[in-house]
């Protein structure tokens, strides 16, 4: 089946790609914070498990998009667990999407600067690099926590074309999350796409606001 290119590659010079839901299945993510957490809190209060889901739904509700939401230091003090040692014991679980690495490969054969640009703490960053090897297939990785800002604020994008000169105009920019596109649109970021199946275990989301993309392996020959 023949596809229509999603972006305009031949007005491309840079691509900024989010990590979790973007390049990684987002199925571990949603996993750990809606079952594994609420699970190990249920055991450590001895509270029934729909009480501590309840609980973090509204906690993660009150940081929704900002740095603390994110922070795994944020969560380990305030929910006295050790994160880190909880995403190992599942980390079997993190994985690649199946069409990221030729993604990938075929950005850096076509030239073009690449770069991740994830919310994900450092500490999750690191494992899930140790787990993926995504470091070999991107050159560099940042988390936005460097910046001490995510990628929801202005403040976000405002610093990373300091630390990593992009022409908006001429830059794509990939991500799952729909409040963070729109961020880089008001940013003026041209190119924009959303990933429709960031959890492999969960049907597509019918995303209509931004162009959105399945299969990544759909662009490859539109690339060059």
């Amino acid at each position: 089946m023949q596809h229509d290119p999603l972006v305009p590659w031949s007005q491309i010079d840079t691509v900024l790609l989010d990590m979790d839901g973007t390049l990684l299945d987002l199925h571990f993510d949603n996993h750990f914070w809606l079952e594994v957490i609420p699970q190990k809190l249920a055991e450590k209060l001895n509270q029934p498990l729909a009480q501590t889901k309840a609980y973090m739904t509204a906690e993660c509700a009150k940081v929704f998009g900002e740095i603390q939401w994110y922070c795994l230091d944020f969560w380990q003090e305030k929910l006295d667990l050790d994160i880190v040692s909880a995403k190992r014991e599942i980390q079997h679980l993190i994985t690649l999407r199946e069409d990221t690495i030729p993604f990938l490969d075929a950005l850096k054969n076509s030239g073009r600067e690449v770069v991740l640009v994830t919310n994900a703490h450092r500490g999750s960053l690191s494992l899930k690099v140790e787990m993926t090897q995504l470091d070999s297939h991107i050159t560099r990785l940042i988390s936005t926590h460097d910046y001490g800002v995510t990628k929801e604020s202005q403040q976000l994008w405002q610093a990373l074309q300091q630390d990593v000169p992009f022409d908006p105009q001429r830059t794509l920019f990939v991500d799952d999350s729909i409040p963070i596109l729109h961020a880089a649109k008001t940013f003026g970021i041209a190119h924009l796409l959303c990933v429709d199946n960031p959890d492999s275990r969960k049907p597509l989301r019918g995303v209509t606001e931004f162009p959105s993309v399945v299969d990544y392996r759909n662009e490859i020959p539109f690339m060059q």
